[in-house]
């Protein structure tokens, strides 16, 4: 297991120095980070600095606090690996459907990390670069199906499983600070629907599974993906009709089991129905400021305050259409920067929404064969224009948390408001809905 070093010599800080853009410091590239020079870690860095031109001053307070920090993303995903090519190629001969197809893409991006050496030394560097301890992963497809939502349960789980000595499964608050000590990672796991029997025999039948799930290690769910279910409506959904009695039900028994109430996909209305009737702090795991920037998926002032009122927080996430103005690294701290202001630092938190993609999936795009046109599928039915936006994406990479850090010292926020931001905000809620 890697020491743990000031950021000023360790991994972290690795890819910052390529063209050393501050003359005299004592940023030097190190060889031993697993990060390749000129590689995308190293990209990413520079095309952040360049948007944000720290001082030396800055540079080094932000990264050393970094590497101070129990760092506990609100929800992401940690770094995926290439495809097989020849394996993937293989199925698409075999004529193998669309949903064979996306399911063997998710388990050799998930999981080929436990199986390839060179995708192992990626998936460290890209952790190790980064500086964050957990995040609240990704790991229950978009769909209220239990099937649907193990699989991808089943993926991580192996991983952290198999690779547990460097990233293993936290299934409690105190596992993700021990993690810290232990210069160690884990994933605290989140599904994007509430799992359902989808049998309607009865109320406590349909609840049933939030407990099963719980047990299998979720711990945040989300009540809807962008459309309307028998929870509520989704953000994408014109009418806002709220949360449903089946839905208050549903926040009761995760408010019971201890699964965090997430509405990061839910309409506005049902954001704030889910405030009212919930006895745990909720979350919107990964969002926007509306005061910033209109769009479906952000949060407007009052349903960030009934958020902070339940004793929760709001993740700022790296989607350029959703930040707007120029989509950067600048504007995601703009949305961190409106959020302190409206409900205060211990209620914001980061979840990127983003991940880390293998180097070596660099030229496989020609190599890959062409996709079948078909429709699109259920999760992917947002309205038109939703997901366009402009800006300058290789600066909100996820290996770039350390600049986030930088980028907050640069907009005067103190080191104990910076803290909460990176993870003890994120800390606090899941030991108030533990039970």
């Amino acid at each position: 297991m890697m020491e743990r070093r000031s950021f000023l010599k360790s991994a972290a800080v690795a890819p910052l120095v390529a063209a050393n853009p501050f003359p005299g410091s004592p940023f030097l590239y190190q060889t031993d980070s697993g990060a390749t020079p000129g590689g995308p870690i190293e990209r990413a860095r520079q095309a952040a600095l360049d948007v944000l031109k720290p001082a030396k001053r800055d540079l080094e307070r932000g990264l050393e606090l970094h590497e101070q920090s129990l760092v506990f993303e609100s929800y992401g995903f940690s770094p995926r690996a290439a495809l097989d090519v020849d394996a993937f190629t293989q199925a698409f001969e075999a004529e193998a459907s669309e949903v064979e197809l996306t399911d063997l893409r998710e388990e050799m991006t998930m999981t080929r990390p436990v199986t390839v050496p060179e995708e192992r030394a990626e998936y460290q560097a890209a952790w190790k670069a980064s500086g964050v301890t957990c995040i609240l992963q990704n790991a229950g497809e978009e769909n209220q199906s239990a099937l649907r939502v193990l699989r991808r349960l089943a993926r991580f789980t192996y991983v952290t499983d198999m690779l547990r000595d460097f990233v293993f499964k936290a299934t409690t608050p105190d596992d993700i600070v021990q993690a810290k000590k232990q210069s160690k990672h884990c994933l605290y796991f989140s599904a994007n629907a509430v799992p359902l029997q989808e049998q309607w025999l009865s109320l406590k039948n349909e609840l049933e599974l939030i407990r099963v799930f719980f047990q299998l290690g979720i711990r945040m769910m989300h009540l809807t993906y962008n459309r309307r279910n028998m929870i509520g409506d989704g953000c994408a959904e014109t009418t806002d009709a709220g949360l449903s009695d089946f839905g208050r039900a549903v926040v009761a028994e995760m408010n019971r089991v201890g699964v965090i109430v997430d509405v990061a996909h839910s309409g506005w209305k049902t954001g704030l129905d889910a405030a009212r009737v919930s006895t745990r702090p909720i979350v919107a795991s990964h969002t926007v400021c509306d005061g910033l920037n209109h769009h479906i998926r952000a949060k407007p002032d009052d349903l960030l305050r009934a958020i902070a009122e339940t004793g929760g927080l709001a993740g700022i996430c790296c989607i350029p259409a959703f930040l707007g103005g120029s989509g950067d690294i600048a504007a995601m701290l703009d949305h961190i920067a409106y959020a302190v202001k409206r409900v205060g630092a211990d209620h914001v938190a980061i979840g990127t929404d983003v991940a880390y993609i293998s180097r070596y999936t660099e030229g496989q795009g020609g190599k890959l064969p062409r996709s079948r046109a078909s429709r699109p599928r259920w999760e992917n039915f947002w309205p038109p224009n939703a997901l366009s936006g402009k800006g300058n994406p290789l600066s909100l990479a996820w290996t770039n948390w350390p600049l986030f850090t930088v980028g907050m010292v640069q907009r005067g926020l103190g080191d104990d408001d910076i803290r909460k931001i990176l993870g003890e905000n994120m800390l606090r809620v899941a030991r108030a809905v533990l039970p």
